[in-house]
């Protein structure tokens, strides 16, 4: 019986130490108004200091590009669905690149990079950084954007949760990749020359749909284009659309750029000499998947999504003067807090001990009447409408992208937040009313470079 009691009292002991343990680990969710938090006031500081430098020295844009085969030499991690557990692929269907654009008016010089890659990896980011001398473009002026391909490059991410989702760390992926996108912008920048800048907006609401809530929610169904034209008629486009890069599913572990790939190659078969891009609004977008068999998918949406690109009935505007402006933001945000449950989440210390610390920031190139806009997130399509309507008020037509160089991971609308769904419950970090304050930040945003 004595002994019986000890165990018991043991027992007591080590429950009371595990709730205590327990309780350091996690909390419930802040659901305190964004408009009243610390972090926005900070924001309304940052963005008040911005201090727009629209004026060209001259009326000419120029435009260079370049691209770098990012394929490894051996098979890596397949970075993408979580259930692969960071497996390496088995083949290489098809190639993967950096594809860099450098646009200069002779006062400001900026470049634009996007990479066939799940993200652009915040370890890259900060290998890239390191490498940049005073001869370069810097670090503020360089615009981040990837295709989202969940079939590319992995190993590049830290902490607990990158052995799902990027595979096991490799720094030598990082400093490669690193390599890969200083090559490219310096490749560029050699090949400028003076362009005709034209945007392109055309319409397929075909090819995407809402994964998280079907017809009850909206989409983003615009292809948002910049068409860059030289003296000698050698052409470039940078397009944007916002149906998740997925055709591609988790059994399927092959090296591959997903539909963007096919998109790209085609482009540049046909009526360009070069394409690049980037996804767009992806959160809560996903593609439409018809076909025989994953490839045929990809093959059938990536014509899809061309045939509205080059549609007679693309609205297109010609650029007026030869605007460069390029700034990078820090992004305040409230304390981390993913979901254990609905109302229950883990503490702030917990998440950067599974997902690594990197700085988090708002990126904006305004090129001509572009003015593209990057996020740090899967930001979703359905916030897209009232900011392009917006943008349009101050003259400017408005490319939203994800996937900047920082990763905070879903940002969908707020009315969806309750939701025991994946965007919004295992992929969403940072608690409430972010949908509406990212909404604020990018009409800030506007308002500075119009």
């Amino acid at each position: 019986m004595k002994f019986l009691r000890i165990v018991l009292k043991v027992i007591g002991v080590f429950l009371l130490l595990l709730i205590a343990i327990i309780a350091t680990m996690i909390t419930t969710m802040d659901h305190t108004p964004y408009k009243d938090m610390a972090y926005y006031k900070e924001w309304k500081q940052i963005v008040g200091g911005v201090k727009a430098d629209t004026i060209g020295s001259s009326d000419t844009l120029l435009a260079g590009w370049a691209k770098v085969n990012i394929t490894p030499s051996s098979p890596t991690p397949t970075a993408g669905y979580g259930n692969r557990r960071g497996k390496l692929y088995t083949a290489v269907h098809d190639s993967v690149y950096v594809r860099a654009m450098v646009v200069d008016n002779g006062h400001t010089r900026a470049a634009i990079i996007a990479a066939d890659l799940l993200i652009i990896p915040p370890t890259v980011i900060k290998a890239l950084r390191e490498k940049l001398t005073p001869q370069d473009i810097p670090f503020e002026k360089i615009y981040f954007g990837a295709t989202h391909s969940h079939n590319s490059v992995g190993g590049w991410g830290t902490g607990v949760s990158s052995l799902f989702f990027s595979g096991k760390y490799d720094p030598a992926t990082v400093e490669r990749l690193a390599n890969a996108f200083h090559r490219a912008i310096s490749e560029a920048q050699k090949s400028a020359e003076p362009v005709k800048l034209t945007y392109m907006e055309s319409l397929d609401s075909i090819d995407i749909r809402n994964r998280l809530v079907g017809d009850q929610g909206g989409i983003d169904p615009e292809i948002r284009s910049a068409a860059f034209v030289k003296k000698n008629g050698e052409k470039a486009i940078l397009s944007s659309f916002a149906a998740h890069s997925t055709v591609l599913n988790s059994k399927n572990i092959v090296l591959s750029r997903d539909y963007p790939g096919a998109l790209v190659d085609s482009l540049e078969k046909g009526r360009y000499n070069f394409a690049m891009y980037m996804a767009g609004a992806v959160g809560s977008m996903g593609p439409i998947e018809k076909g025989t068999d994953d490839f045929d998918e990809v093959k059938n949406q990536a014509y899809g999504v061309q045939n509205a690109l080059l549609s007679p009935n693309t609205i297109k505007e010609d650029a007026k003067g030869a605007v460069v402006e390029a700034i990078t933001l820090p992004l305040p945000l409230r304390e981390p807090s993913p979901r254990i449950t609905m109302g229950i989440v883990l503490r702030p210390w917990v998440f950067k001990k599974a997902f690594g610390e990197y700085p988090v920031f708002v990126k904006a190139l305004r090129i001509g009447n572009i003015l593209m806009v990057g996020m740090p997130c899967d930001f979703s399509g359905e916030l897209v409408a009232e900011l392009d309507a917006y943008a349009k008020t101050k003259g400017l037509n408005l490319m939203v992208t994800s996937f900047n160089g920082g990763y905070i991971g879903y940002i969908t609308h707020d009315k969806y937040f309750d939701r025991d769904l994946y965007e919004t419950k295992t992929m969403s970090w940072y608690g409430p009313y972010n949908g509406a304050y990212l909404q604020e930040v990018i009409k800030d945003i506007i308002d500075k470079l119009s």
